[in-house]
């Protein structure tokens, strides 16, 4: 694997040329971590990061009608961000796309309870929005205290390229399919079986080229595999995102 740069992920691709296809990429921890961190990412998240307008199907109306509706239709201790800007498990990869949340996110960290030291119920109830309304008084929850997360979650809430935390073992390569199957690296004859179940007759052909992955990328291999099962293809050849 060759080095990355700051703030990106590199991988190594094999490209049929003939075809202008990836034919399966070569990479570390580092990135299987990240595309396994997609899989925690919640709906309101991956909208907000494609954009609404930008979505397949009809989830951007949705999200275009929560931030439409005029609070006066919401339970009065809903906050619309609830819904828009979730908030999402510690990222246990590379934080690439900068909206995941990371460990001093005092966000994360903080939560609230009921401002009224007579109500029978300020130790009952916390929220994680000052604006939130005590459901025994009514008064707002606006009194600080701290959150304390679980030896695991806090063990989980760094990321290091150490391979000891994340989802996979460092020190070991993965292989990435166009289509983001990830397995354990093959042997040669095992590769070369590979190739030929891809149907490369040529074994000339291939090419290998590192490349970067970084926000922008990240975003896009996020939107492409919504849509496509070429995703490596289209995000780094800028293949059909409607290839099979």
């Amino acid at each position: 694997m060759a080095t990355s740069k700051s703030g990106t992920v590199s991988l190594k691709l094999l490209i049929d040329t003939t075809r202008n296809k990836v034919l399966f990429a070569e990479a570390g921890k580092d990135f299987v971590d990240f595309l396994f961190t997609l899989l925690s990412l919640r709906a309101g998240t991956i909208i907000r990061l494609l954009s609404k307008d930008a979505m397949v199907g009809s989830l951007g109306k949705l999200y275009e009608s929560v931030e439409t509706l005029n609070d006066e239709y919401l339970q009065p201790n809903l906050n619309k961000d609830t819904l828009l800007k979730p908030k999402e498990p510690v990222a246990a990869g590379p934080n690439l796309l900068g909206l995941l949340t990371d460990a001093k996110s005092d966000a994360r960290n903080m939560i609230y309870r009921c401002s009224n030291s007579s109500c029978n119920y300020s130790g009952s109830y916390v929220a994680d929005d000052p604006k939130a309304k005590c459901p025994g008084c009514t008064y707002s929850m606006t009194t600080p205290t701290t959150y304390v997360a679980s030896p695991t979650s806090a063990a989980q809430a760094t990321y290091s390229g150490a391979g000891k935390v994340g989802y996979v073992k460092g020190l070991v390569t993965y292989m990435i399919m166009d289509d983001l199957e990830v397995k354990p690296a093959m042997s040669t004859i095992s590769g070369i079986g590979l190739l030929n179940r891809l149907s490369v007759r040529d074994v000339g052909v291939p090419e290998e080229k590192v490349v970067d992955l970084g926000m922008n990328e990240g975003v896009e291999l996020l939107k492409v595999s919504l849509q496509s099962k070429s995703v490596l293809t289209h995000v780094f050849l800028g293949g059909n995102v409607n290839a099979a």
